[in-house]
This record gives structure tokens, sequence and C-alpha cells, in this order.
């Protein structure tokens, strides 16, 4: 079967909505053929959360495994699309009857938000029912269509539970094209040492 990979990554670009409080990314010449000099060079600041990115466990857990000791086979494999749209919470009573794979997407209205849009406060997360939902059920990756896989305003106990118990999280994903159902699935993020997440490229691969 053919697959045709799908970028469901956020583009990273000046003026792009970050988590309040988070600095903004900035993309600043360094080098211009223009200029006179020998090649283009541009310098780039942003934080480890910015756009689509990946929460290793220490984000949350002081003792938890930074990101260059997270198990790499979680990157690569088949995932779960779940599609809610109808919902602005995610509750266990949602996950009710769902048999899981290791990886979970979930697709919700966030995914209609527009890129150019300003930080939403109301985007839908995973309480804490959810996520002991998850992990009871042997989930091992978490990917959500916004900034938090957490409500805004109460982030951490589902950061908690899902982190401390080794789950790795991919949020700010990108999935209004991608059905329901189950496709590979490819992240990628930046090979940073010592980190608490970086931001990722990520793939759903769709039959072709």
């Amino acid at each position: 079967m053919t697959i045709r990979w799908l970028d469901v990554s956020m583009p990273l670009r000046e003026g792009m909505a970050v988590w309040p409080g988070d600095p903004a990314f900035t993309m600043k010449p360094e080098a211009r053929i223009a200029a006179g000099d020998g090649c283009n060079t541009s310098v780039i600041s942003l934080c480890t959360h910015t756009g689509t990115h990946c929460d290793a466990p220490w984000h949350f857990e002081g003792g938890g495994e930074r990101l260059h000791e997270v198990d790499t086979t979680l990157f690569f494999g088949d995932a779960m699309v779940l599609d809610l749209p109808g919902v602005d919470i995610i509750t266990a009573r949602e996950l009710a009857g769902v048999t899981f794979p290791d990886r979970v997407l979930f697709r919700t209205r966030n995914s209609a938000i527009a890129l150019n849009a300003p930080f939403q406060e109301d985007f839908v997360g995973l309480d804490d029912t959810a996520a002991r939902a998850l992990v009871e059920a042997g989930v091992r990756l978490v990917g959500v269509d916004y900034l938090s896989v957490a409500p805004f305003g109460n982030s951490a106990p589902t950061h908690h539970t899902l982190l401390s118990n080794g789950v790795f999280v991919v949020e700010g994903l990108r999935l209004g094209p991608v059905p329901a159902g189950v496709y590979p699935f490819t992240v990628l993020p930046m090979p940073l040492q010592g980190a608490d997440g970086a931001p990722c490229r990520a793939f759903v691969g769709l039959p072709g």
C-alpha cells in the first residue's frame, strides 16, 4: 500500500501563538548574501515548548527522564487518531470502551483553530480522569491538537499523571485533515541533551 505522509506540525514563524508567559518565537538575520555576506544564516530564539513539541517526563517531574533518555522507539509506529469533535474537556467517560494501542492522538475542535489565531484559553484538553484511564490502558504516547495536553488553568494533574508514568506527550499537532483511524505516525523531536522537551516535526501516514 502506498503511504502519503502528511505533515501535522505547526510551522514556526514570528507572531505565532505561544503559551502565556513563554518567550515569543523569533528568527533574525545573521548573515545575508544581499548584504555582501557569503551565505544566508539566521538566529532563532524559542521556548522548548513552542509550536508542535514534546514533553519529556522531566517537564513536570523532578526525577523524570530528560529528553535524551526517552525511549526513541516511541517516535515511530502506529497511532490511533481518536476524533472527539463535540467535547470541551476529555474525561474518562469519553474513553470508555475504547481499546487503545501504544500511541493515541486526539483530534478535537482545536484542529480548526487558525494558525494565525491568538492563544485560545478555551482549548480542549484532557482532565486527570482521562489521563489515568490512558495510563491504566498502557498507552505510552499521547498527542493532542493544541499547546497543552491539559485544560488551561489546570495543567498540573494531567501532566503529573501522564509524565510520572512515563507517558510521552506530544502537543500542538495539526490533525484537521486526518480522519479517525489507525495510521503510521512519526514524531521527530530536536535532539536536545538534558532537555524538558523540544520542538518536533510530526507526520501521519495516510493511504495514498
